[in-house]
């Protein structure tokens, strides 16, 4: 009983070694990206050249996943079609691409109810200092509303990524 324990012991670690360590394709950075697609309720954010899928990223959303964002402070990432408007490669996270949240109808919805819609939705890697969490940030949501990727995952948005570039977000 105690080998048939310690080997399932090892082979979680193996797995979990597995999954961190094995590297992933990379990006074809051949091709202009022209669109962003986000999928919330498959976690995924797949980046598109004249609708040919590039590569799809496994992402982690806001701490309240489901849901289109309604609210300053309300935790969910939003859905609707926006541009990515700016870029940061010195914010607390690392490296971000600012995504036009709110548009006009996030904010006469967030008016209506006599609310800030917020703002400062982002496509970000990790906190800094905490790059070493890598492919396991993906195993919880835990943004204020942003999408969140490895930090070498970013590194390849941030530079590939033009200013305008369209981003879907549905549920």
């Amino acid at each position: 009983m105690k080998k048939v324990l310690v080997y399932g012991i090892l082979l979680f670690v193996v797995v979990i070694l597995g999954y961190y360590f094995l590297p992933e394709k990379k990006l074809n950075t051949s091709k202009k990206i022209d669109k962003i697609l986000v999928v919330k309720h498959k976690r995924e954010l797949t980046v598109f050249s004249k609708g040919e899928a590039l590569k799809t990223y496994k992402i982690s959303l806001g701490g309240v996943p489901v849901g289109k964002k309604e609210f300053e402070g309300d935790k969910k990432t939003p859905e609707g079609i926006y541009t990515i408007n700016d870029r940061n490669p010195n914010s607390d996270y690392h490296l971000n691409l600012a995504v036009s949240y709110p548009n006009q109808s996030d904010s006469l919805h967030a008016k209506q109810f006599g609310k800030s819609p917020g703002g400062e939705i982002k496509i970000h890697g990790l906190p800094n200092g905490y790059g070493f969490i890598g492919k396991f940030q993906r195993f919880q949501d835990w943004t204020l509303g942003c999408i969140a990727l490895t930090n070498s995952e970013i590194e390849e948005l941030f530079y590939n990524v033009p200013m305008g570039t369209e981003i879907e977000i549905v549920p």
